[in-house]
């Protein structure tokens, strides 16, 4: 073999191996991720539905252009992702946790109310942004308090989980079991929402964002007094 035939072969030798070791990485950081992190992760994407809605709100308050889909659509969102498929995994994985172990009971008594009452808060603002419902100015004030309902609980109820609730699953689990855990709810992901189903999600309220020009993280940015 040549010189430059063995300098041409380790360089390829050198390019599988470094992405095998990228595609490992990636691998292994997918796997590394634990419930309660893909929880927290899920959360982001229920805040920017919160987003959406106050937009909503704003403009409806101030008499500007903003149509019924756009509550109906994030409404829909919220309801196959936030709770149709989060909220029934914390039902059913994280908060029984809890309720065996007896600590944080009453927080997570709380917690399933909060469930409870925010798909009927979802329900109601399905059902004003009808397009039919839509047309009467007293309806559109009514998804507008409808909407800030969900946001004034929905708000504190995900801080709490993030900062309460999620963390003490360590102090009660195993690492294995909290590994476990993971593994369990990310095959319900796949059931629920199918492949990608987050990513989706993802993509679906960027959409949205995009709808009311607020998709743009530059203009959250406060510049002062000039």
């Amino acid at each position: 073999m040549t010189r430059r035939a063995l300098l041409m072969s380790g360089a390829t030798r050198i390019m599988i191996g470094a992405a095998r070791v990228t595609h490992a990485a990636r691998h292994t950081d997918e796997e590394d991720v634990t419930a309660p992190e893909d929880l927290m992760k899920e959360h982001g994407v229920l805040n920017r539905c919160l987003l959406v809605y106050e937009e909503g709100i704003r403009r409806l308050q101030a008499h500007e252009e903003v149509g019924p889909l756009v509550f109906y659509q994030t409404a829909d969102l919220v309801r196959r992702f936030v709770e149709a498929y989060h909220e029934r995994n914390e039902e059913k994985y994280i908060f029984p946790v809890f309720q065996k172990a007896g600590k944080l009971t009453d927080l997570v008594t709380t917690l399933l109310t909060q469930h409870k009452a925010g798909r009927t808060v979802t329900a109601e603002i399905l059902r004003l942004s009808e397009p039919s419902a839509f047309q009467d100015p007293d309806a559109q004030k009514r998804l507008a308090a409808a909407c800030q309902q969900f946001i004034r609980m929905y708000r504190p109820h995900e801080a709490r989980e993030d900062t309460v609730l999620f963390p003490a699953l360590r102090t009660i689990l195993a690492p294995k079991q909290v590994e476990a855990l993971g593994a369990r709810m990310e095959a319900d992901e796949k059931k629920v929402l199918g492949a990608e189903g987050f990513e989706k999600a993802v993509a679906e309220v960027a959409r949205l964002e995009k709808t009311l020009g607020i998709d743009d993280l530059t203009q959250f940015t406060p510049h002062g007094e000039r």
